[in-house]
């Protein structure tokens, strides 16, 4: 039986097709739940190329304007990115509470960091076999880069003891220490207080208000024991030294001692469709230069890194025989010698009538999209596919090379 990422490849969807696969599964989720699915994903392959795809107040802005004017009571809440702000976790989770009677989260890939803390204000939380949350932190930014409030304050601490234990500091990390104010360290400890007073609060508030009798001894729980359970949750999550890093990934058998979550697995059709839904995100951040997306309903908006191609080239009608087709010639150049290429592509005809009624192609484009310049000595890879999702995106066509 084929998996689920060989039977879209298969396919051949391009990103238009990939992101209307996408409106599918989730009017399918509603359909099978009963319940409404809003999807918010970030490539974490493009962090890793140098593209900010954290969480961050534009993603607020981005999340209010789409869900502002729903009429739904409820949402389901699938998120996948690797933190952020703690700051827009807390606006876009305020937003979601009074905007809707029910706030679910569901967590097929990894939710970290702030998306930790986002995911903890639910009232019910999904979770699958791949899902992953993370410790509880804060990102800060400290001159040009943003870190770990935790790691960061655990090095400063560190080399406190080391001077005091050595009377003094290797004259790196004296340099290092010098420029750390006490402001900076403040700011720090009160990421650190402020992230896990929000999931406190949370937990408290919503994740267990219908916590009613104990799992084993079925006693009735009180709003002190809520309280305290919710104080000992938020400790641990935000406690790194036991879980040894920040960028831990915790399953549902890490957290199955201290929350209750809805196993996603235990229903064969949910999973399905939910895998579905994490495995086209994939495919579309590996084949466009798609870095987030948000998906609600039958809207899709999506944030796009710098393309390879800045300018979109005009259709031109083609006449052959008795087929009429609208064709354009794309242009890129070799990032490796830098030659200068040209490619036919198609609009809205398949490969089947390309090949059909014999319209040219080139031969140097592969089944995959990819281009093999032919400069002598050269005969780089060029994956074509961010030049086509760019095409695709601004036209509303999609196009076929072959």
């Amino acid at each position: 039986m084929a998996s689920i990422l060989e039977e879209y490849i298969d396919k051949g969807y391009g990103v238009i097709d990939l992101k209307n696969e996408l409106k599918r599964l989730i009017r399918e989720y509603h359909e099978y739940t009963g319940r409404n699915l809003f999807i918010y994903a970030a490539d974490f392959n493009k962090m890793r190329q140098g593209i900010d795809v954290s969480l961050m107040q534009d993603d607020f802005y981005t999340i209010q304007d789409i869900l502002r004017e729903s009429d739904k009571k409820s949402i389901d809440f699938y998120i996948e990115t690797p933190g952020g702000s703690g700051e827009s976790a807390e606006e876009i989770a305020r937003f979601l509470h009074n905007k809707f009677n029910e706030v679910n989260f569901v967590i097929i890939g990894e939710a970290k960091s702030a998306g930790t803390i986002l995911a903890l204000c639910c009232d019910n939380l999904y979770m699958s076999e791949t899902g992953s949350l993370g410790p509880i932190d804060a990102q800060v930014h400290i001159g040009r880069s943003t870190v770990s409030a935790y790691d960061y304050k655990a090095w400063v601490d560190e080399k406190h003891k080391e001077a005091l234990r050595e009377g003094r500091l290797n004259p790196f990390d004296a340099i290092m220490i010098a420029q750390i104010s006490p402001g900076e360290i403040n700011g720090i400890v009160n990421s650190l207080q402020f992230a896990q007073d929000l999931v406190e609060g949370w937990l408290e508030k919503y994740k267990f208000k219908n916590w009613e009798k104990t799992s084993h001894t079925h006693q009735t729980v009180t709003p002190q024991m809520k309280n305290n359970r919710a104080k000992e949750v938020a400790e641990i999550l935000c406690n790194h030294a036991h879980w040894r890093s920040h960028g831990r990934s915790l399953k549902i058998d890490d957290l199955k001692e201290i929350l209750q979550i809805n196993r996603v697995d235990d229903d064969p059709n949910l999973a399905d469709i939910l895998y579905r839904i994490k495995t086209v995100i994939r495919i579309i951040f590996d084949s466009s230069t798609d870095f987030k997306l948000y998906l609600w309903e039958d809207l899709c908006l999506a944030k796009t890194a710098n393309p390879m191609s800045s300018q979109i080239p005009m259709p031109k009608p083609l006449h052959k025989k008795e087929v009429k087709v609208d064709g354009l010639e794309i242009g890129f150049m070799c990032p490796k010698c830098g030659k200068k290429h040209k490619v036919m592509g198609y609009l809205d005809i398949s490969s089947d009538i390309i090949r059909k009624h014999n319209l040219p192609v080139d031969p140097r484009v592969k089944d995959d999209n990819t281009f093999v310049c032919d400069n002598p000595g050269c005969n780089y890879s060029i994956d074509l596919k961010p030049i086509l999702n760019q095409i695709e995106t601004k036209t509303k066509r999609k196009v076929t090379l072959k």
